[in-house]
């Protein structure tokens, strides 16, 4: 054979074994976990994210006892409890500008955010999600969100978040039913992406889109933790102790004993809205490794703390169950009730705008009896 000859085969056999085995770009990390055999790295727009084999059913959940009694929804989560992997259909790998980079971002906003939530994901990008530098630290910000529907309807709404990514380069989206009973699977599925990609930042806020949150105030009490630059525990927010699961079957978070035989909780803070260091998210992440999901997105993330031998601390600046006003004579939307807290939930997006520029505004005055409840 010729040398021009061999030398066409032995390029031709190399482009084959590149083409077959593609550079993993992703960190090694990722490998050494126990389930790196089922993996398969795919290209895509030039860089290398991972894939799984669709999760199968788990049929053995139908003999748990009482299986049959329990609603539609929860046999659902029983057969699927056990997937933790899904396609990722909106990726930010460079959001947070490489693995040593992340340390730049001192709070990072994770907003829980179903497709239709369009009106509120604009209004929180306008007022207290906008991207910005205060007091010299960086605030950052990503929603995470599944998909919903099918058919038609699915992909008008996948598509849609696919034009504000473009735009804002702000969404991380995976390929499951974005559900109540899901919160805890896009919890998880968003620390493993914060283990690969945000390892570094230093603080993170993680809650609903429909809260009413004061960012600055955030990152004004984070700084003043002198023996914490996120590199410690931090957990904190509207605690709740000694809560028990629902068993009432028409709450939507009816929890039956075929879910969780254990009449208790352990401490957490309610899911609208806490902080939380760097340092913790990657703990939570490590121990859920181990722990069953539960569908209380709240509850779960308590869950993995305890079995840290961690706990939550609470702040009073954070109302989760919303803000009493004890008279009907004021107005409950006086910025001068709100202008203090860290978090207030539930807002409607007209009312987080308004409440944004009105806290904001230099011609508040807010006296020194004003009550705040």
């Amino acid at each position: 054979m010729k040398t021009w000859a061999k030398m066409f085969l032995i390029v031709g056999a190399l482009g084959l074994l590149v083409f077959l085995f593609p550079i993993n770009r992703v960190s090694n990390h990722l490998q050494a976990r126990g389930d790196a055999s089922q993996k398969k790295p795919m290209a895509k727009n030039n860089s290398y994210v991972y894939s799984w084999p669709k999760c199968q059913q788990n049929m053995s959940a139908a003999s748990i006892s009482g299986f049959e009694t329990v609603p539609q929804h929860i046999q659902d989560f029983l057969y699927y409890r056990h997937c933790r992997h899904f396609p990722m259909l909106l990726d930010l790998p460079d959001k947070c500008g490489g693995i040593d980079k992340s340390a730049d971002i001192f709070l990072l906003l994770v907003i829980k955010s179903s497709p239709v939530n369009y009106e509120r994901r604009e209004v929180l990008r306008k007022t207290w999600a906008k991207e910005r530098l205060h007091n010299g630290v960086w605030i950052r910000r990503i929603f995470i969100s599944g998909t919903m529907d099918s058919g038609f309807e699915k992909k008008r709404l996948n598509k849609l978040l696919e034009l504000e990514q473009r735009e804002y380069n702000d969404i991380l989206q995976w390929d499951f039913s974005d559900t109540l009973f899901n919160l805890t699977l896009k919890q998880v599925l968003f620390l493993e992406w914060m283990e690969r990609n945000c390892p570094k930042a230093r603080f993170l806020f993680n809650g609903d889109d429909d809260v009413f949150a004061n960012t600055d105030n955030m990152v004004d009490y984070l700084q003043s933790l002198k023996d914490n630059d996120g590199s410690k525990h931090l957990f904190t927010g509207h605690v709740f102790q000694g809560t028990r699961p629902v068993r009432w079957t028409e709450s939507k978070y009816y929890v039956p004993v075929q879910v969780q035989e254990s009449n208790s909780y352990p401490p957490y803070c309610g899911g609208g809205g806490f902080l939380l260091s760097g340092h913790t998210a990657l703990v939570i992440y490590n121990m859920s490794q181990s722990i069953t999901i539960h569908p209380i997105d709240d509850v779960y993330m308590g869950m993995c703390l305890a079995k840290a031998g961690l706990s939550p601390v609470p702040h009073m600046g954070f109302r989760t169950l919303g803000l009493h006003i004890p008279s009907k004579k004021v107005d409950p939307h006086d910025p001068c009730y709100f202008k203090e807290f860290l978090l207030v939930h539930r807002f409607l997006p007209p009312d987080i705008y308004l409440m944004w520029h009105k806290i904001y505004d230099p011609d508040l005055k807010c006296g020194h009896n004003s009550h705040r409840s």
